[in-house]
């Protein structure tokens, strides 16, 4: 018998091309999120990271999420969603103020007014925010401040970095959630929300790039300096190597993507010459034996693409030399035999793949890359789960609750 989520109950929704993910936490009394419920689906209405087909993305919502609830043996009223899709862009904006007030003591008012006047950008009419995130604050040009809060000063600065996202992707996203029953808590970058997943606090102290390689895109998330800096989505994923197998195999795409996922290998070096493998025919076409080696042929230029790719939009900032924790690599095709060692050679940093930490309960059914953005959201959600945070594309509005969010982000980014 089923009965309502708790206050203290929290769900993530991970919207990906390939998957829609479902779990369900439960916060205990003494801050520790167990996992008690996962829930999958294939998905069936989304393209990189955009919604395509409504009734299909809201019919993968529904079973992934009623999965999760059969194993919880509770009932989902409302969730935090991740967003991706290569119409996301992101910026870094500085706002200033005058501290007017007698003694110059600066207050949770000021903190408002100066990530307010930061955000105060020139974003397109079909743009929206999805997230101001501060950074850092300056006070009387004292940097690396991060809770100016009490401190005296007459000018006072913030350093934030925006995140934005169509408008209209944003909409759909809404209204699947909505039509599945759901109502979204918030709006999160899928990046961020894996973040908080895998990455260690001094991973983002001394500088580390999350890519996060999914099904449709790749998404990045750059930290330093305990904040983040830069984010950016590259529309290719794991789904173009199934196509080149598809093409270069002459077989059929759901057989590549079998392939792939059993004998894939991103670096061909590591692969046996002389193992092989059976690939089904087209239309009723007998199999063939294929080398190994070839497989991996196919699908090595591709991830290297979408590596070198990376590496250009890392190279667009002032942080890319200064990447002293590397590279981490999360989401469903870091699964892949070799993905580590072929990052290396591109990146020339160290390589790991990240696998969700910081929970308990069911931890054997999400101890897996593809689930980091889920459990992300799951640990993002706890740490907002009395506000909207810095959802810009939620109904309520992006400062209401500006304080209660801006001391959540102070405990997570420094």
């Amino acid at each position: 018998m089923t009965r309502m989520a708790k206050a203290n109950e929290i769900v993530g929704l991970d919207l990906g091309t390939t998957k829609i993910a479902a779990i369900i936490a439960e916060a205990g009394d003494d801050g520790e999120i167990k996992i008690i419920g996962v829930g999958t689906s294939p998905s069936e209405g989304l393209r990189r990271g955009v919604v395509v087909n409504l009734d299909k993305t809201v019919n993968s919502i529904v079973k992934a999420v009623q999965e999760a609830e059969l194993m919880a043996g509770i009932e989902v009223e409302s969730v935090f969603a991740g967003i991706a899709g290569d119409h996301i862009r992101s910026i870094n904006s500085r706002g200033v103020i005058a501290v007017t007030r007698k003694g110059n003591e600066i207050t949770e008012a000021d903190i408002a007014r100066v990530v307010d006047q930061a955000q105060a950008v020139s974003i397109p009419m079909d743009r929206e925010i999805i997230h101001v995130i501060p950074q850092e604050f300056i006070v009387d040009e004292q940097t690396g401040i991060k809770d100016p809060v009490g401190m005296a000063g007459v000018r006072l600065e913030a350093e934030v970095h925006i995140v934005t996202g169509a408008v209209t992707s944003a909409q759909n996203i809404y209204k699947s959630i909505e039509r599945a029953g759901l109502r979204v808590r918030d709006l999160v970058l899928q990046p961020l929300a894996a973040s908080y997943a895998v990455l260690d606090p001094e991973e983002k102290e001394l500088g580390v790039a999350l890519l996060d390689v999914g099904g449709g895109t790749t998404d990045i998330a750059l930290f330093f300096e305990g904040s983040i800096q830069h984010t950016a989505v590259i529309a290719l994923g794991g789904n173009n190597a199934t196509n080149d197998i598809a093409i270069g195999l002459r077989t059929p795409t759901t057989q590549a993507e079998m392939l792939k996922k059993r004998y894939g290998c991103a670096l061909s070096s590591l692969v046996d010459g002389r193992e092989t493998i059976r690939v089904p025919g087209v239309g009723g076409r007998e199999e063939r034996e294929v080398s190994r080696q070839v497989l991996s042929a196919i699908i090595e230029p591709r991830m290297e693409e979408i590596f070198s790719l990376a590496q250009r939009e890392l190279k667009k900032t002032e942080y890319a030399d200064l990447l002293a924790a590397g590279i981490v690599l999360t989401g469903g095709s870091a699964r892949m035999d070799g993905m580590a060692q072929l990052a290396e050679q591109v990146f020339d940093l160290p390589v790991k793949i990240g696998v969700p930490q910081g929970v308990g309960g069911l931890t054997d059914s999400i101890r897996d890359p593809i689930h980091a953005t889920g459990v992300g959201l799951v640990l993002f959600g706890h740490e907002n789960r009395h506000g909207d945070g810095f959802s810009g594309v939620s109904e309520a509005n992006l400062f209401d609750n500006i304080v209660q969010g801006m001391r959540r982000w102070w405990g997570d980014f420094f």
